[in-house]
């Protein structure tokens, strides 16, 4: 069924507009009416002050007033994007913070005292109190940061370079995304590129909760051949375990990105489904992060596949693929290397891109 939906959906008109992402179903007249539609906001956001250059985009968040959080690396930016080969730039703060129109409101982040900033930053999340919190995929980054949103430090959970595998209680391993669960002030962590687990701390103190595996199983660090689309699903989590949601429900969304697939669990840890997309995905994998729609029953799963470069939507009753937007490029809704995916009240979805992609879009719902 997958396949059949990827062969009539790689079909696009040669007269479409770089800045219109009509999805290729709705191209070829056979997408459902209620599917979410999206397209491009060009001129989203504002230009950046100070001369400021963002490098490579690697977590967006949205907060409860719909306004976008990014943290992005200053440290892959070259010479010439330094502004030391000519009259352009300054690397942007770690962390910007703007409002729904785009501009520019606060913007913090890098080394301080009391905490250790991650070697590579990875995944931002804003909990519903509005505290910050900030991970890292460098090798020593064992640990992630909880701040104020004006950059206080409040939290720093596990110790840099202390990791010591997936059965570490106290420090992770490279971890890839954050999202507080406020009910039961609990944050869980999808640990990420060294490790191979979801693990959960107290968001208030950082004391250890629990943590699992693919399947629910205790995870293990053993060395695993390369994905083979031929062999089946595998009993392991593989690095990077690069995102997790948390549906109102109750419902823990995991994407394991590297064997193309997104599992759901229970908030114990107990395993419930999962689904595969594009299954046939080499290289990076197609799974890269889990984002839930707003509705009140949150009918939809958006996906951003960075290998592919599109993002999926899914179906949340069935997990099945309905339709996909987005391409290789970059033009306006295109992607050149697509990391995250976050979304407001409103359904519009923001993206990031990391490698030399390097930027953050907005894409405006605009049916569904």
């Amino acid at each position: 069924m997958l396949l059949t939906f990827l062969a009539v959906a790689c079909a696009a008109p040669d007269d479409q507009r770089e800045t219109e992402v009509t999805s290729p179903a709705l191209q070829t007249g056979g997408a459902r009416s209620d599917i979410p539609q999206f397209r491009v906001d060009p001129f989203w956001a504002r230009e950046l002050p100070n001369n400021w250059m963002l490098g490579q985009v690697s977590g967006v968040a949205v907060d409860d007033r719909d306004h976008v959080w990014i943290v992005h690396r200053p440290r892959t930016l070259d010479a010439r994007q330094r502004g030391e080969e000519g009259m352009c730039c300054v690397p942007a703060p770690p962390v910007i913070e703007l409002d729904p129109d785009g501009n520019v409101l606060r913007s913090w982040g890098g080394p301080g005292d009391g905490y250790e900033w991650p070697e590579n930053e990875h995944g931002i999340h804003v909990d519903p109190e509005g505290n910050v919190w900030i991970g890292g995929n460098g090798p020593g980054d064992a640990h992630v940061l909880k701040f104020t949103g004006d950059g206080e430090f409040l939290l720093q959970i596990g110790r840099a370079g202390q990791g010591g595998g997936s059965n570490d209680t106290e420090n992770l391993g490279r971890p890839a995304s954050i999202e507080v669960d406020p009910a039961a002030r609990e944050v869980y962590i999808a640990d990420g590129y060294g490790n191979r687990r979801v693990i959960v701390f107290d968001s208030d103190t950082g004391e250890y909760k629990r943590h699992w595996g693919a399947y629910g199983e205790p995870p293990d660090d053993t060395d695993l051949p390369p994905y083979d689309p031929e062999a089946g699903p595998i009993r392991h989590f593989r690095s990077p375990v690069h995102g997790v949601a948390i549906a109102h429900d109750g419902l823990v969304y995991v994407a394991d990105r590297t064997n193309n697939r997104l599992q759901v669990y229970q908030k114990d840890g107990q395993f419930v489904t999962e689904a595969f997309v594009r299954t046939e995905t080499l290289g990076s994998g197609s799974v890269s992060g889990v984002t839930l729609s707003v509705d009140a029953a949150q009918r939809w799963v958006f996906i951003p596949d960075g290998t592919n470069n599109v993002v999926w939507i899914l179906d949340r009753t069935s997990l099945e693929v309905v339709d996909h937007f987005g391409r290789l490029g970059k033009n306006a809704g295109q992607f050149y290397r697509l990391h995250n995916l976050a979304i407001d009240s409103r359904g519009n979805l923001y993206t990031t891109e990391v490698n030399v992609g390097q930027r953050l879009q907005k894409f405006d719902r605009i049916g569904g």
